[in-house]
């Protein structure tokens, strides 16, 4: 849409119908527009730009990091259906996702499955040599992986990952090494940003946005 500027000033009280359409014409294109972005977001979307597998810790990143014990020995934890959708539309763009996480739980097994990951490595001792397998089965290099963590057990990666993330809510020593960290905490949206901020780097942002309004969107 192009702006009209051609509406003669109005001497009376109320708007003449051209400024009613440029006000008009003006919402439209506010509701066009991209957000307002941060300087750290811009700042990293070249290294966003070139990643190809994102991976995640989960207690604390994909949870708010609560563990509830039921009487029978399980565990329940909780998940955002927001982070749910940014790793759907983040595995649209061909990005890889996995999960590395030091517990063992029934809960992100399930969780892994709905989301259609392959990539799940509970129990994790190591991280690193984990990371490290990856990199040599995918063919990719550290500056190709992002990995978003909240506390002590992700500094080897986040010290080594082309584009090291925290959650607003992570250890300060964690967010003081990260090149990015969210707005929001673990649980609550932290993963749908970062998935965003990897979208938009790649360019799809609009026209994932396009086919979801259109109503032909991977549901």
């Amino acid at each position: 849409m192009q702006k009209d500027d051609s509406c003669p000033p109005t001497k009376g009280a109320y708007p003449s119908d051209c400024e009613l359409t440029q006000a008009l014409l003006e919402r439209a294109r506010a509701r066009q527009a991209d957000p307002v972005r941060s300087e750290a977001w811009i700042a990293c979307l070249a290294q966003a730009r070139a990643v190809r597998l994102l991976l995640l810790d989960v207690d604390g990143v994909l949870t708010d990091g609560t563990i509830i014990y039921t009487e029978n020995g399980g565990e329940i934890k909780a998940f955002h259906t927001r982070d749910g959708m940014g790793l759907r539309l983040l595995r649209e763009t061909g990005v890889e996702i996995g999960l590395i996480t030091a517990r063992q739980s029934a809960a992100v097994t399930r969780r892994a499955q709905d989301l259609g990951l392959t990539h799940v490595y509970q129990k994790a001792g190591n991280k690193l040599a984990i990371f490290e397998r990856l990199l040599a089965e995918l063919g990719l290099a550290p500056a190709e992986v992002a990995y978003l963590g909240d506390d002590w057990l992700d500094l080897p990666l986040i010290t080594r990952v082309g584009l090291a993330a925290a959650v607003a809510d992570a250890a300060p020593e964690v967010r003081q090494r990260a090149h990015y960290v969210t707005e929001l905490p673990g649980g609550r949206g932290a993963v749908r940003e970062l998935c965003d901020l990897l979208i938009e780097a790649k360019g799809m942002r609009q026209s994932l946005l396009a086919r979801y309004i259109a109503g032909n969107g991977n549901k």
